[in-house]
């Protein structure tokens, strides 16, 4: 099973090393590797090029964008510039973070879960953090929503959902578009993979709205965006994003800025989301 990994990197000289070292030891070995070097401007392209002097599966391509650090466009533009670098000859497409330390076993576990089910689409482990001098889980979602950071494909899924949206949310469209064209998820509690950076740590200040906009995106309408916006801002213990996360939406929706899924598939999603939410009231 061919596994390809797309890592978009900006300014990753304190972690990159350890994530792709990690990779290197992997008991299942990808057969290529490309790093997106993003406008980076510390040691990331020479530590990279280490690695690729050392293992002849690992690549670098060198972008140019904003130094911004906004979330979705930026990542996801960047990993397109790495995927087209890429043959198509995958069978599994992984987009990962540069910031991540995978346990030895990783890719082979996530290799045979996707040997086991013919219709699973996407799967993955857990993100843990360090507090405290432990590493404990990133309890920002659902447990079984997988992570942004460690995203993986079988090939036909990511062809399916349209590969990647550009855009806030992206990592939430695809497993919603995944399950509307019939594939399966799986995330695996037994893969705790450390993750070095905090998620949203070094997000622009205008990333707040940006939620609201990606839930009107989605077409979640309002009952499910106020929800989802209130659940969220408890789950980050500030009740005060709740008012950013709907001033977001009311400010997409006021510009009638386009959806990134159909009018089907928008009604498609607020019937899981509902079904998701009702299911969590039963006793």
């Amino acid at each position: 099973m061919n596994f390809y990994i797309v890592i978009p990197a900006h300014n990753e000289d304190d972690s990159i090393g350890s994530t792709l070292e990690s990779i290197a030891r992997q008991t299942l070995l990808p057969k290529q590797l490309v790093v997106v070097n993003d406008h980076s401007s510390d040691n990331t392209q020479n530590i990279v090029e280490s690695f690729i002097k050392k293992h002849s599966w690992i690549s670098i391509v060198n972008v140019t964008s904003s130094n911004k650090h906004l979330p979705g466009s930026k990542i996801i533009n960047a990993f397109y510039k790495g995927l087209e670098t890429l043959d198509e000859n995958y069978n599994i497409m992984c987009k990962f973070d540069a910031d991540l330390i995978f346990p030895e076993n990783y890719l082979e576990i996530i290799a045979k879960h996707f040997k086991a089910n013919p219709k699973l689409g996407m799967s993955a482990g857990f993100c843990d953090v360090e507090k405290n001098g432990e590493w404990v889980l990133e309890d920002l979602t659902n447990k079984d929503h997988i992570r942004g950071a460690l995203k993986a494909y079988r090939k036909q899924c990511f062809l399916d959902i349209g590969k990647l949206k550009p855009a806030m949310g992206w990592d939430t469209i695809d497993e919603l578009l995944a399950k509307f064209n019939g594939w399966e998820i799986l995330t695996d509690e037994s893969l705790h993979v450390k993750h070095l950076k905090p998620t949203g740590a070094s997000y622009n200040k205008s990333s707040k709205y940006m939620q609201g906009e990606a839930m009107y995106k989605i077409r979640y309408g309002f009952t499910i965006t106020a929800i989802s916006a209130l659940k969220l801002a408890i789950k980050k213990k500030n009740i005060s994003l709740f008012n950013d996360y709907m001033s977001g939406y009311f400010k997409a929706k006021n510009k009638n800025i386009e959806p990134l899924v159909t009018p089907e598939q928008g009604e498609f999603i607020r019937k899981l989301r509902w079904k998701g939410m009702l299911k969590k009231l039963e006793f």
